[in-house]
């Protein structure tokens, strides 16, 4: 049995949680590392186009829940973004977005109710509650405030895995991937005056990355360990191809780490965000206006409803994640 002797991070109170993904092998190790939280309550999985196309994104999911043990529901969401145009699904984790590994075989399918309507039916069955947490593009969320914005006030909170945070893109320099998908869907949330608290490509870099040794303890712990690690091979391959043959970014399962472990966020600094949504070198960036802060020109009427977190316990997120899946 693995043992792990730095600090626990403990989660104390049952939180209720609906995750919106776009399946490739890092939401799918997000959601593994929830379904494996014994005070995490999946209420439902929303999926949309992303890393791969809406059937390869459900068929992930619920495969992955399968793996982990989980007996949560599934639903399909977008595959059209904001401005109704075709998701074009593009993976790093190769072309069923897990590694190409022949792991997808799940034996449940998706139900037949839309991602917006539960996501909306499950906010008013349990109002200020329900926390949701995105970790591929806005388009569901966003979707949703459409729909009915007074329900979607009636979050918790919304947990953003997107944009550069403070540092650099990775769809372009200034853009991240899950928002330059959706670049209006992003702003649409960012507008909502819903709290939202957002971890950025910032927060996975250094000691966040996973390296080949931890990789391998991965794959010899047990049967998740070897499905995550499987998982992983394609995007392994794109880094060793890109000058990092030795560490790899997992940003959705440390994003999931940062709503499921008390302590784990050290710092956030509250913020307005504006995306880049017109059509300029800038689309897709995401622009943060510091509360407090007194900027030359522009104005600080803002609604500052974003924790934009800064600060995370990087040495803990590997072992907390390897301790989930060992017990």
């Amino acid at each position: 049995m693995f043992t792990y002797a730095r600090p626990n991070h403990t989660t104390t109170v049952k939180r209720k949680v609906i995750i919106d993904m776009d399946t490739g092998a890092d939401d799918a190790s997000a959601l593994i590392l929830a379904a494996r939280n014994p005070n995490i309550e999946i209420l439902g999985v929303t999926v949309l186009a992303g890393n791969v196309d809406l059937e390869q994104g459900t068929k992930n999911a619920l495969m992955a829940l399968e793996v982990a043990g989980v007996d949560a529901k599934v639903y399909k969401g977008s595959d059209t973004n904001c401005s109704n145009k075709k998701i074009e699904a593009f993976s790093v984790f190769g072309k069923d977005g897990m590694g190409d590994a022949d792991l997808i075989h799940p034996k449940k399918q998706a139900e037949e109710k839309d991602a917006i309507e539960f996501i909306l039916d499950t906010i008013n069955e349990y109002p200020y509650e329900v926390e949701l947490i995105a970790l591929g593009p806005a388009t569901n969320v966003a979707k949703a405030i459409q729909r009915d914005i007074d329900t979607m006030k009636k979050l918790k909170m919304i947990w953003s895995m997107g944009t550069a945070g403070l540092s650099v893109g990775n769809a372009t320099p200034v853009a991240e991937f899950n928002v330059f998908n959706d670049p209006i869907a992003y702003d649409i949330m960012l507008q909502s005056g819903i709290p939202i608290t957002i971890i950025g490509l910032d927060k996975c870099d250094e000691m966040s990355q996973w390296t080949n040794e931890q990789f391998e303890l991965l794959k010899s712990i047990n049967d998740i360990g070897r499905f995550v690690y499987a998982s992983f091979g394609k995007l392994r391959e794109f880094y060793a191809m890109n000058g990092s043959a030795n560490s790899v970014m997992n940003c959705d399962a440390l994003a999931m780490s940062c709503l499921i472990f008390d302590g784990f966020i050290n710092k956030t600094v509250t913020c307005h965000g504006k995306c880049v949504t017109h059509d300029c070198e800038a689309y897709g960036q995401v622009i943060f206006y510091r509360q407090g802060f007194t900027y030359d020109v522009a104005k600080n009427d803002f609604d500052y409803n974003v924790e934009l977190v800064t600060d995370v316990d990087e040495a803990d997120y590997f072992y907390l994640f390897l301790r989930s899946i060992t017990t």
